[in-house]
């Protein structure tokens, strides 16, 4: 017997029908979200936090050697660190302005570094005998641009030094024109871009640097996806450096403490002659290795050589793992 539904009971099927679907669908749902493809590549805050670190020292360090090389009071300070275009890049630097490409090694690439005139003057003095007081902005000498171009060569120094961890070595190449600027790198190439300001005495003036995105890729790429490779690698190194340094010789002696002679005993002195060293017999003579007092010891026979047993160590934070005995 067929059962007959009424109009009713067919919207209810159709109405769980359609909250069974729904259900359903929701479970296997992915979610979806809108991604902005301008952002690839961005700095990470980690990778900005390694970043400043690095620059940080880079300028702590600068301050240090220019303030050392000028004898003057100097402060050198990160003020930014972003990612904009080269076009960017060029519209900031003024048009009376040093620029220079540097090269960096291992990877041939060029990059851009900007130091404003503003500044020059005041080395220039300062270099010259003067007490570093400040001029007006415009070109350079030859002569002031070899002072700047050294100034330049110091930069670079210290920022192959605090980039080490990195595996960068920056190298100044030579002053760019402001048209031969524009064809180190294509306009439209996206820059890590790094300022710093530099104040000295009444003068301040910005250092501007600018890396091409493989440079900058690189750079971002070491300090964080790869860092645990290379600790990891560093520890292998260090042990392997570690093995290798326990075959290592360094000259040991066992010598008896320092007495005062007479001159008349040195003047007196022939062969076959004893000199009394006013020294107790049971004291103990010095074991020097390299140059350094580590024990003081007693001197025995140990086989067909000459030996030292050891008595007592100088320094208590010497390793204790050292042999008792040890052959000279």
């Amino acid at each position: 017997m067929e059962k007959t539904l009424k109009q009713d009971e067919i919207d209810a099927l159709f109405q769980a029908a359609r909250i069974s679907t729904a259900e359903g669908n929701t479970e296997v749902r992915a979610k979806v979200l809108p991604y902005n493809f301008s952002s690839a590549g961005q700095i990470s805050n980690e990778q900005l936090r390694a970043i400043s670190m690095l620059n940080d020292l880079f300028a702590r360090n600068l301050t240090h050697n220019l303030s050392a090389w000028l004898r003057t009071r100097m402060q050198v300070n990160l003020v930014s660190a972003e990612q904009i275009t080269f076009n960017d890049f060029l519209l900031r630097i003024p048009e009376i302005s040093y620029v220079s490409s540097v090269r960096l090694e291992p990877l041939g690439a060029l990059s851009v570094l900007q130091l404003d005139l503003a500044l020059a003057p005041s080395i220039i003095d300062l270099l010259l005998g003067g007490e570093g007081h400040p001029g007006s902005l415009r070109e350079l000498t030859d002569i002031e641009e070899s002072i700047v171009g050294h100034v330049v060569e110091i930069v670079c120094r210290e920022l192959t030094a605090a980039w080490q961890p990195v595996g960068l070595s920056f190298n100044f190449e030579r002053r760019q024109m402001q048209t031969q600027t524009a064809r180190i790198m294509p306009v439209t190439e996206k820059t890590l871009c790094l300022s710093f300001e530099v104040r000295m005495g009444e003068s301040s003036g910005m250092l501007n640097l600018a890396f091409p995105a493989v440079v900058a890729n690189t750079i971002l790429r070491r300090l964080t996806g790869e860092w645990g490779g290379r600790r990891r690698h560093a520890e292998e190194s260090r042990a392997r450096i570690e093995k290798t340094a326990r075959n290592l010789c360094f000259g040991a002696v066992l010598q008896l403490p320092s007495v005062r002679i007479e001159a008349r005993q040195l003047e007196d002195l022939v062969v076959g002659k004893v000199i009394r060293l006013n020294l107790a017999g049971n004291g103990s003579a010095d074991l020097r290795v390299g140059g350094q007092v580590l024990f003081h010891a007693q001197p025995v026979k140990l086989g067909a050589h000459r030996g030292a047993r050891l008595e007592s160590v100088v320094d208590e934070m010497m390793d204790r793992r050292m042999g008792t005995q040890v052959s000279v």
